[in-house]
């Protein structure tokens, strides 16, 4: 029998990249990791880790150990679902990640359903992008996430993660006072109009920076982009000071009248979908059911959603 507990390093270091990383996640030492391990491959009687530079990395049979790890621990993840309906009372802590907006706009709502509903449950909000969270939540560090999706720019999809949709929020081009606004020509007009001016958007490697120099392109012209930041709110802010052009979702708005003149995008460009990620298997813990629920509720009480 293998030690489930090294089993869970392994598969740590399989999502985290180094050891340094798994210590630092689990509060251990380097060297008690690698101790670990050590022990691990005396236990499974093969090689799991081989040298490249000055860090490891997992050899062929690690990775299929790794892979049945994770089946293991879905199926544990199950069992804690199970468990946990089988209790009267919700308890524990629910770990949630979450974009920006979706934060603002949804969060607060969603956690005065869930305080009312479920009053002994502990919730944990963090801050970020989907960039960072998804693999967080692989790695355990979350248990669900709000993510963002862009039209042609979709995530990645491990086996081991399970998405499902929340809304479709609308984009729309928000222009800075001053800018020309062509009566005819559509949606590319009005884009085609704001080449040469500042632009503000998110920072390259995001998807939402993919999607927006993607979308420029197709009008025609390379944005002159002075301003980068994932705080969208600042993204307002400059258009209104109309210091820059910009792409806004509608939540940013937070249900309320919007304070920048907007048009609308082409088609098949004009919404990102917002979704919850869960790790396989605990879609069906009360928690996660319970905020899933709750999230539905604060859109529909926000509205303006598609």
């Amino acid at each position: 029998m293998f030690d489930l507990h090294r089993l869970r390093l392994l598969r740590e270091l399989r999502h985290r990249g180094t050891l340094a990383a798994v210590a630092a996640a689990l509060s251990y030492a380097p060297s008690s990791v690698s101790q670990q391990l050590s022990q691990l491959e005396a236990e499974v009687g093969v090689r799991l880790l081989e040298p490249v530079g000055r860090r490891v990395r997992l050899t062929e049979q690690a990775e299929i150990l790794v892979a049945h790890t994770e089946a293991i621990l879905e199926r544990l993840e199950r069992a804690e679902a199970d468990i946990a309906t089988s209790l009267t009372d919700l308890t524990g802590t629910l770990r949630i990640a979450s974009f920006q907006t979706a934060a603002l706009a949804l969060l607060p709502t969603t956690l005065d359903l869930l305080r009312d509903r479920h009053p002994q449950l502990r919730v944990h909000v963090t801050h970020m992008e989907p960039e960072k969270s998804l693999p967080a939540l692989q790695a355990r560090d979350f248990d669900l996430v709000l993510a963002e999706e862009y039209p042609g720019s979709p995530n990645q999809r491990p086996a081991e993660l399970e998405q499902e949709d929340l809304f479709r929020d609308p984009l729309r081009l928000a222009l800075p006072e001053g800018a020309p606004r062509p009566a005819t020509g559509g949606p590319m007009a009005a884009l085609r109009s704001l080449d040469g001016r500042p632009w503000v958007m998110e920072p390259e490697g995001t998807a939402a920076r993919h999607w927006a120099m993607a979308l420029c392109r197709e009008a025609g012209f390379e944005p002159d982009v002075r301003f980068e930041t994932t705080d969208l709110l600042l993204h307002l802010r400059l258009v209104e000071q109309g210091h820059a052009a910009a792409f806004l979702p509608d939540l940013v708005w937070g249900g309320h009248r919007p304070t920048v003149a907007l048009r609308q995008l082409p088609r098949g460009r004009r919404a990102r979908r917002v979704l919850t990620v869960v790790r396989r298997g605990s879609g069906g813990h009360p928690a996660i059911l319970a905020c899933r629920d709750a999230l539905r509720r604060a859109v529909t009480l926000h509205g303006g959603q598609e």
